[in-house]
């Protein structure tokens, strides 16, 4: 008797060790990406530290300019409803008037189809990634701002195209018989990026080039 349970107990034994062997196997599998994911965390921190000092100033900006432009552009589609109202006086020279701009900013070169509606909308983004590399370059208040608000404009027009099928302008200035372009805050952002860009530009003192450090 005694025999026969020695002979019986390893074999029932065995199924654990195969278990065990199976866990060994996948914890050794679980550690390379473990020590994967702890070398890719002080890489992102190196990235980030190597940005420029205003880089999240212009962050701050851009996601300004976005939460604005889509509160004002939700307002006005579903708090003043100005699909049917047509239009608000607001002063002499400014109306309120629903433009759904199917176009790049101010309306110019509209698009029609889904191709030209997605077309605008990579082109955005790409400008807005491109813009983001600059940011984290910028050595200047004003460079960092005029970015920021270039991103955030740019970004807040496609999520337009992506929801909306078309940008949302609602703002129509007038003034001696002469209307311009209806437009929205994005648009109003994306200009002043431009100005602030060419002030920087133009100025006598103005850092010519970038820092060290690269992209």
């Amino acid at each position: 008797m005694p025999t026969r349970f020695a002979n019986i107990m390893p074999r029932a034994k065995q199924p654990n060790k195969k278990r065990a062997a199976k866990k060994r196997t996948k914890k050794k599998a679980r550690r390379p990406r473990a020590a994967a994911r702890k070398k890719r965390q002080p890489e992102l921190a190196a990235w980030l530290t190597q940005s420029g000092p205003y880089f999240g100033f212009g962050l701050l900006i851009a996601a300004i300019v976005l939460v604005l432009d889509q509160i004002t552009k939700y307002a006005v589609l579903y708090g003043l409803d100005l699909a049917t109202r047509g239009k608000i006086y607001v002063t002499p020279f400014a109306d309120f008037v629903l433009a759904m701009n199917r176009g790049i900013s101010y309306g110019l070169f509209p698009q029609d189809g889904e191709l030209g509606r997605w077309l605008l909308f990579a082109i955005k983004i790409a400008a807005s990634v491109l813009f983001f590399f600059w940011l984290r370059r910028a050595a200047a208040p004003v460079v960092a701002a005029a970015l920021g608000l270039l991103i955030g404009g740019a970004l807040g027009n496609a999520l337009d195209r992506a929801l909306q099928g078309a940008v949302v302008d609602f703002v129509s200035l007038h003034a001696f018989g002469f209307r311009w372009y209806v437009f929205n805050l994005a648009d109003a952002a994306i200009v002043a990026g431009v100005v602030g860009l060419l002030y920087d530009a133009l100025r006598p003192n103005a850092l010519k080039s970038p820092p060290k450090g690269g992209i």
